[in-house]
């Protein structure tokens, strides 16, 4: 039987718990506590982030993209391979042991992602990239925990909340898209999504790129509209901004 071989740990964000890097065979997993975030034997449904995200932004000749959560570099590889040569991508990963991992052992995986000139990371929460102007994204593609059920850090809850799901509308440009991974559907969650003003489509997707194993939730909102333009404006007061 083959061992789990231990590769590097470091501290969560908020130093409750421990995110691991681990090997087992030729496969690598990445863990926080005892909860299994990802893994290499299945990345199927963080390329279809990218691949569903992109797609409705495709007619953009210069797109500008955030990219919340690195992971193991898939979603950020799949988008590369989809989006023009002067798009610019940002990545915000607060763990800055991923983002080291990333240019470490698990650089292969992805082909090397962040060696690729449109990209530019940023070892910051996602949430500061968001509220750093209105109107400065046509894409946001978030992977930052389990979905709505955050695990990571109670933080990550920003994310799927009302006062998130507004700062992510005025982030974004017009007709711009917001693709949301998560494990399993949220009825909630769209509803909130809904109420913001997107207009969004609950896409199930496999682990597996083969089309093989469970299936994952892709949440594809696209900004349609400005009805949340009072509320948008209150957020950005209540966050400081």
């Amino acid at each position: 039987m083959i061992p789990r071989i231990l590769i590097s740990k470091a501290a969560t964000p908020d130093g409750g718990k421990e995110i691991c890097l681990y090997k087992h065979d030729e496969d690598y997993s990445i863990t926080v506590g005892n909860a299994e975030l990802m893994s290499s034997r299945a990345h199927g449904s963080e390329e279809a982030l990218a691949e569903l995200a992109c797609k409705r932004i495709e007619n953009q000749e210069k797109p500008r993209v955030l990219i919340g959560g690195l992971g193991m570099g898939f979603t950020l590889r799949a988008a590369l391979d989809r989006l023009p040569v002067k798009a610019q991508v940002v990545v915000a990963e607060l763990v800055p042991a991923v983002v080291r991992w990333n240019r470490g052992p698990l650089a292969g995986l992805a082909g090397r992602p962040l060696s690729d000139k449109r990209v530019s990371i940023r070892e910051a929460d996602a949430a500061e990239m968001i509220q750093a102007g209105p109107a400065r994204y046509n894409a946001i593609m978030l992977d930052v925990d389990n979905g709505p059920g955050a695990v990571t850090r109670t933080d990550n809850d920003w994310f799927y909340s009302l006062k998130g799901l507004y700062a992510i509308f005025a982030a974004l440009r017009p007709k711009g898209v917001l693709a949301t991974w998560s494990a399993g559907p949220d009825a909630a969650f769209t509803a909130r999504m809904n109420k913001v003003g997107f207009t969004v489509d609950e896409v199930r997707v496999r682990a597996h790129s083969s089309g093989k194993g469970g299936h994952h939730i892709i949440w594809i909102a696209r900004k349609t509209g400005s009805k949340s333009k009072k509320k948008i404006n209150l957020c950005r007061r209540q966050n400081g901004s």
